[in-house]
Parts: C-alpha cells; sequence; structure tokens
C-alpha cells in the first residue's frame, strides 16, 4: 500500500498538477479537433463523436507516454507529424462534408473519430514530451492527469461546436490554428530548428504561407463544392 501513501505527498500532488495545467493549456487544440470532425454529424452522433473521440485519444496519448523514450529516437518525428497535421488541418476545412449523406451513421462516426484519433496523436508529441518529463516515469500520473482533463475537452467540444453552427466563421479560425500548431511542430524538429533559430524571418515566412494556404485553399474548396451544388440544383 506503499502507493496509496505516495497519493498525498506533496510531489505527487505537485506533480499531478502540472500535468494537468500541461493537458489543459493544449485542450483547445483537441476540442477544435473534435469540433471540426463531428460538425456534420446528425446531433445525437455528434455526442458519441465527442466522447468516444476523446477517450480515443486519451488511450492514444497514454500509449504515446509509455513509448515516449523510443518516440524520441525517431528522427524527423517532428516534421513528418507537423505536416501530417497541416494535411489533416485543410481536409477538415475543405471537407464540408466528409461521408456520404446518404450513408450509414455508423460510417460517419467511424470517420470523424478516425479523423479525431489520428489528429490528436499527431499532435500529441509535444504533449507527451511534456507529461513525461513532469510525471518522472510515474504512468499512474500520466493517466490522472488526463483523466482529470477530459471533462474540460468534451466540454470545449461542444461549446466549439455551437458557436461553429452559429458563426460560420469559427470553423475557418480552428484551422488555422491547428496551421500554427503544425507550424509550431515542424519548427521545432530538432533536425532543423537550428536554421529557424538563426533565421528568424524565414520561421515567420513559414507561418503565413502555411497558415494563409490551409485557409486560401480551404476556402477555394468550399466555394468549388457550393458552385457545383448550385448548378446541379439549377440543371
Amino acid at each position: 500500500m506503499e502507493w496509496l501513501t505516495d497519493l498525498f505527498t506533496m510531489q505527487f500532488l505537485t506533480a499531478l498538477a502540472s500535468i494537468v495545467v500541461i493537458d489543459l493549456v493544449l485542450a483547445g487544440d483537441n476540442a477544435i479537433v473534435i469540433a471540426l470532425a463531428a460538425r456534420n454529424l446528425p446531433p445525437h452522433l455528434q455526442k458519441k463523436a465527442i466522447i468516444w473521440g476523446t477517450v480515443g485519444a486519451v488511450v492514444v496519448r497514454s500509449a504515446m507516454t509509455i513509448g515516449v523514450v523510443w518516440l524520441l529516437k525517431i528522427p524527423g518525428l517532428m516534421l513528418v507529424g507537423g505536416l501530417a497535421l497541416v494535411w489533416i488541418a485543410y481536409k477538415l476545412l475543405s471537407d464540408d462534408s466528409d461521408g456520404d449523406e446518404h450513408g450509414t451513421g455508423a460510417t460517419t462516426l467511424a470517420g470523424a473519430m478516425k479523423t479525431i484519433i489520428i489528429a490528436d496523436a499527431v499532435m500529441g508529441i509535444d504533449n507527451v514530451l511534456a507529461v513525461a518529463g513532469a510525471a518522472h516515469g510515474s504512468f499512474l500520473l500520466v493517466v490522472l492527469g488526463l483523466l482529470i482533463s477530459i471533462p474540460i475537452v468534451v466540454w470545449g467540444s461542444r461549446l466549439v461546436l455551437k458557436l461553429m453552427s452559429r458563426y460560420p466563421v469559427i470553423i475557418y479560425i480552428g484551422a488555422g490554428v491547428l496551421a500554427f500548431t503544425a507550424v509550431k511542430m515542424i519548427e521545432g524538429e530538432p533536425l532543423i530548428k537550428p536554421f529557424f533559430l538563426a533565421n528568424q524571418a524565414i520561421a515567420w515566412l513559414l507561418y503565413l504561407v502555411i497558415i494563409g494556404g490551409v485557409l486560401g485553399l480551404g476556402y477555394l474548396a468550399q466555394k468549388r463544392r457550393t458552385v457545383a451544388a448550385d448548378n446541379q440544383q439549377g440543371a
């Protein structure tokens, strides 16, 4: 029962508080991804996507934390993850209707959950490294921190969904936030980080190009889809 006594030590509580803060600071990205992926689902499936998407993301992140030492040895991991997140941000913005409107709810829900879990796994690299450092090897601390942050992510996702339905511009803001996170990951890649530190102008230019590209191309994709739908109705 020694582990139970450790739960009430100041060191344990301080580490847990640090992990919760880290999770909550990054919960905004999670909430945005979940809301974007679930926004085209029927209301009853949106709730399921939010809950199960969050649970799936927590499981993936916990597994990543266990293998953080192995993850650190993969060269180019942050770069590849950042580039993948750029694509995810664009697809979430441009795909106004990811699945077939007449398809089954289960298939649509599965597609939304897949996007949520993949995006969170990509974005979770930074989070995993930060949490692993704060946990000092304690998997219990990692799990407790994630469990405490779950209600915040679920509540945040529902709030973002409501805002998106009322103010469509929030969709673009959300995609922009994901693109910003992607650039941070790319520039944080150890293989190329020294270059960006020595060339701040190029670093800022990369933010403008990627964020502007995601938003601009996403807008054009939605506009083309709207024009095509209008032409079909007119015919």
